[in-house]
């Protein structure tokens, strides 16, 4: 019942979400951080959750960092617009429904980087107009391996791991709105393009 009124509230609004989603290493972050520097009237939602602050975070910046407590009780109250459960590692991620209801009521354009799961979940509560996804992909596995591996070192396990992930990921871009080439040595193109759609 809760999920079918936000539903309804949100056909009434004329503010958009745009949902970057993607494989690792294909270049959602440095496109993000690029459209932070260019577009700093868009709204970039705080996360939350319950992994361990790292040296060189601060509280609010990118993460609330709470209890694992606090962010089931989370869970419970319906506050979640998408959540995710890293099992590895046994964290909690998740991106609440006030703050994006309320830049949505103001008209705002919010950014949010998302996996495919998040997309799905959203999707169930946002309506179409008020929602856009953008998928950022590269020419093949070859060039996503070659940037991960610069990245950092990888087992051979982990690296098929991160190749099945990609081809279930670019099986989700025909029911992406856009998909934008993230191209080896053009980064700023892809840039200029998911500059173009938002505005």
């Amino acid at each position: 019942m809760i999920e079918i009124f936000f539903f309804l509230f949100f056909t009434l609004l004329n503010g958009k979400l745009y949902l970057i989603v993607g494989p690792s290493g294909a270049g959602k972050g440095t496109i993000i951080k690029a459209i932070k520097a260019k577009m700093p009237e868009i709204i970039f939602p705080i996360s939350c959750t319950t992994r361990p602050m790292r040296p060189n975070e601060k509280e609010g910046e990118v993460y609330n960092f709470i209890s694992k407590e606090d962010f089931l009780n989370k869970i419970e109250k319906n506050e979640f617009l998408e959540w995710a459960h890293v099992h590895g590692r046994d964290n909690f991620y998740g991106t609440l429904k006030t703050p994006i209801l309320n830049a949505l009521k103001k008209d705002k354009k919010i950014l949010r980087e998302v996996d495919i799961q998040g997309v799905e979940s959203i999707s169930k509560i946002i309506s179409k107009n008020n929602l856009c996804t953008i998928f950022i992909t590269v020419p093949d596995w070859e060039t996503l391996q070659n940037r991960i591996l610069r990245r950092a070192e990888m087992s051979q396990e982990e690296l098929e791991k991160r190749k099945l992930s990609y081809i279930k990921e670019m099986e989700f871009t025909k029911e992406c709105d856009f998909v934008v080439h993230s191209l080896e040595g053009k980064i700023n193109e892809a840039v200029e393009e998911v500059l173009r759609i938002i505005k």
